[in-house]
């Protein structure tokens, strides 16, 4: 490394992903987007909480592809906000450029729904943005984290579970 690099201020670890690798791709969901003027700041970039939306649109129809309707989930009496948010931006995208937003269910450890995400070039060749996103299951009605993930949601991540692996 020059002494010009080193002195740069650099940025600190994150816990977003990391470049993601060939062998991975088949467990993404991928959900393909377009910058629109109104995503954008005064500049023409992508404005930050743009992405944040566009990985909530991604987990939505993630769901949606697999045949369940978040509003299903709603029904049954069970929220999942985000509780954690971990993004790393990588790279700007400019009005009008196509993006992939990709999503997978992490893990599922009790009541928490650990996502990851990483918006990319269409050919894979840029990365954008990496995020990772923790839901909570909450009940509706009391407003209260649940001790357990109610059956028909256990039921709804398994199918997710097993539809992209």
């Amino acid at each position: 490394m020059s002494e010009e690099t080193l002195n740069q201020p650099q940025l600190p670890p994150t816990s977003a992903l990391d470049k993601l690798s060939n062998q991975e791709s088949e467990n993404w969901f991928e959900y393909p987007v377009r910058v629109q003027p109104h995503h954008t700041d005064y500049a023409g970039i992508v404005w930050h909480g743009t992405y944040i939306a566009w990985m909530e649109e991604a987990r939505v129809e993630c769901l949606r592809a697999i045949g369940v309707d978040y509003a299903e989930l709603v029904v049954l009496g069970c929220d999942l906000p985000v509780v954690e948010l971990s993004v790393r931006y990588h790279r700007s995208i400019q009005l009008g450029m196509p993006a992939v937003v990709r999503t997978r269910m992490a893990e599922v450890t009790g009541v928490r729904i650990n996502w990851d995400y990483a918006i990319e070039s269409p050919d894979r060749q840029e990365l954008y943005v990496t995020a990772k996103v923790t839901l909570v299951a909450v009940d509706r009605e009391r407003g209260k984290a649940l001790r357990q993930l109610p059956v028909a949601v256990q039921d709804v991540l398994a199918r997710l579970s097993a539809s992209i692996k």
